[in-house]
């Protein structure tokens, strides 16, 4: 007995793992082919070079499991050929061969040969079908099984189709071959990493109607949801308009009614917005809003005024940009410096592509569009693009790859700084995928939720907003939120001022924001495991730094730091939080050059300003020293500053040594703050 479960787990054993050694090769090289589609498609601008192609022939299967028309597998030009259509691939490796699989995405039935040839170019008839009739399924995945595996290796196919007998357009997805009759099958590549708390959850009537909602963006902090209403009775323009609506988040994280923005972010045309800073301060939208009223392609921000209100859209400027597609989608990094936008352009792979942008030095321009390259990009549309606050992992939609419906989400992430190549892209599984049409995945900085757009159980059929609980394992890379709010340090009122942070061991800016005119919040998000300046300028007043340090951080955190801006003006005062020197020493280290820039640019910025720069110790140790000490930290500080351009006459010194101290605590922490320098305001 024991002897014979023994055997029957061993023949388990092998048979196991001769399904797991089972190798499947896909198609590498077209060799030749009758025709291919060309696509006649009046709304394009000019025929899209990449789509029904031989080329996608090539690789696994790009729609399979699901059937249906794909611009991803290889159509022959014409619906029904007399002479009929054919097509020869080849295989990188060539292999003794068990299997023969082609998948048939779309109106399958009309393959009526297979011939093998081997690595000598030798021929071999190996399929043939003269009982062709129409088949009743969508697709197929066709397998001819050879009776014994074959003693030559093939080293490509050649597949002709009669198309007069299966008339209409032939589509061909992939073409394997493998070592085994275990039967080949088209697999989704499902993300292994997402794991939900909660099933999809529709968000209600309060933010979904009976009309389509789509783009929805969740602000960082998770207090509200910008999104885009379309065709709804309560908008501005026509009936088969669109316009941008807000619903704030109650304390149990509901919505609450839905309110439509109204003018100036929408007017009769269509309005739709797409991304939202940080601090929630501006705002990208679709089209450029002219003078006229009336809009043209391409990008416009909006900024809150001094009223907290949205102003008029201005048109943000991309070198080279050019659309020759009907739709556009952009998405803007959390740091403000990087643009993905779906476009068309003379080289892209299909109808839209996925493209980067990067903010240009001066602040306002953005670069020439590039491609993110054929991992991302197939000969379907992508669209939704979303770049997590991470920085590195996208959400994108698109029906090029193969999926559960009609569009499928997916996610893949960034491998260098090139934004060309991307981790093979994956499906994000059955629980956000459906049948039916999935698009705009986006998650907030805290990452608690996801929210996406569907049209499974929704509202009258319409496209609405939903939302998943996200565990741990299937948030990107986790942030911290920055908040606080600006204030004018003499009058404590809260102002405007530009926010920017900069990895503090190399003084590189990494991100901008704004605070509110109204209010004076802010807030940024900032990747963990780095130690930052946090600075904010303003017009008329001395910038502020203060030092965020996350080296330790490995989740995610909320910090509130308030910034106090001091109005250049006689008797003003601030310390410069991020200027270091050597221990024991007054060398300047390279991580204070960025501040002592800002405050040379001030004084360059106001000519008839004079500062004094003062010196202070810790309190502990030789007290002439630590004078000696404090008097010559500040004259390296006016030295550096001279080397900048400013009159060391315009720079008074003064060491205090140990003299005015902040804390007479021995903790080390405490002691630290002593150790300073300040800028007095002698005259403006």
């Amino acid at each position: 007995m024991k002897l014979t479960n023994y055997l029957l787990t061993l023949i388990f054993c092998l048979i196991s793992h001769y399904i797991l050694a089972q190798k499947i090769q896909w198609s590498s090289k077209v060799l030749e082919v009758s025709s291919q589609r060309v696509d006649t498609n009046k709304i394009h601008r000019f025929p899209e070079p990449h789509m029904y192609r031989a080329e996608q022939i090539l690789g696994i299967p790009n729609k399979l499991p699901a059937f249906g028309s794909s611009k991803c597998a290889w159509s022959p030009a014409l619906r029904q050929n007399p002479k009929g259509e054919w097509i020869k691939v080849a295989f990188s490796n060539p292999m003794k061969t068990k299997q023969i699989a082609i998948a048939e995405n779309f109106n399958p039935g009309a393959i009526s040969q297979i011939y093998a040839y081997d690595s000598k170019g030798t021929q071999y008839l190996v399929y043939e079908n003269k009982q062709l009739k129409k088949l009743v399924v969508k697709g197929r995945m066709f397998r001819f099984m050879f009776p014994k595996i074959t003693p030559y290796k093939i080293k490509s196919l050649k597949i002709f189709l009669n198309t007069q007998k299966i008339s209409g357009y032939n589509q061909i997805d992939a073409v394997g071959i493998s070592d085994s009759d275990v039967p080949v099958k088209a697999k989704i590549n499902v993300s292994k990493q997402l794991d939900l708390k909660s099933k999809a959850q529709n968000l209600g009537e309060n933010v979904n109607s009976p009309y389509d909602e789509l783009s929805p963006i969740v602000t960082p902090d998770g207090s509200g949801m910008y999104f885009t209403r379309a065709r709804h009775p309560r908008n501005i323009g026509k009936l088969d308009k669109q316009d941008v609506w807000y619903a704030e988040t109650r304390p149990d994280r509901n919505f609450r009614l839905a309110k439509n923005l109204g003018p100036p972010i929408n007017n009769k045309y269509h309005n739709s917005s797409f991304s939202i800073s940080p601090d929630g301060n501006t705002m990208l939208l679709n089209n450029i809003y002219l003078p006229t009223g009336k809009l043209d392609r391409g990008l416009s921000i909006t900024r809150r005024g001094k009223d907290g209100k949205w102003q008029l859209p201005e048109k943000v400027e991309i070198e080279g940009y050019k659309n020759l597609y009907t739709h556009q989608e952009f998405c803007l990094s959390s740091n403000g410096k990087v643009l993905l936008m779906t476009i068309q352009q003379k080289d892209t792979q299909g109808s839209k592509d996925i493209y980067v942008s990067f903010l240009k030095g001066d602040g306002k321009t953005w670069t020439k569009p590039k491609n993110l390259g054929k991992t991302v990009n197939t000969a379907e549309n992508e669209s939704s693009p979303f770049l997590a606050v991470d920085g590195t992992t996208l959400y994108y939609s698109t029906s090029g790859i193969s999926g559960y419906g009609y569009n499928d989400i997916f996610v893949t992430r960034r491998l260098d700084n090139s934004w060309t190549k991307w981790s093979t892209p994956k499906n994000l599984g059955p629980a956000i995928n459906s049948p039916q049409w999935e698009a705009y995945f986006s998650i907030p900085a805290k990452a608690d939720f996801a929210y996406f757009v569907s049209y499974k159980n929704s509202i009258k059929e319409s496209a609405d907003i939903f939302r998943v609980s996200l565990s741990d394992s299937s948030k990107p890379k986790p942030v911290a939120l920055i908040k606080g709010r600006v204030f004018n340090a003499k009058t404590k009122q809260p102002m405007q001022a530009n926010i920017g942070y900069e990895v503090l061991e190399t003084g590189k800016n990494v991100g901008k924001g704004n605070s509110n005119p109204q209010n004076g919040n802010y807030q940024i998000v900032l990747p963990l495991e780095k130690e930052y300046a946090l600075l904010a300028e303003a017009k008329g007043f001395l910038s502020v730094d203060t030092t965020i340090n996350l080296k330790l951080e490995k989740a995610y955190t909320e910090i509130v730091v308030d910034l106090y801006l001091t109005p250049i003006e006689k008797g003003g005062k601030i310390r410069l939080n991020n200027i270091f020197f050597a221990r024991s020493s007054a060398r300047l280290l390279p991580q204070s050059y960025s501040e002592l820039d800002r405050l040379a640019k001030s004084m360059k910025e106001n000519p008839s300003m004079k500062i004094r720069l003062e010196g202070h110790t810790e309190i502990f140790g030789n007290k002439k020293m630590l004078m000696t000490l404090s008097e010559e930290r500040v004259k390296s500080v006016q030295k550096y500053l001279a080397q900048k351009g400013i009159n060391a006459r315009r720079v008074k010194l003064r060491g205090y040594g140990p003299k005015r101290p902040i804390s007479t605590d021995k903790d080390p922490k405490l002691r630290a703050k002593n150790r300073r320098v300040e800028v007095v305001i002698l005259s403006k």
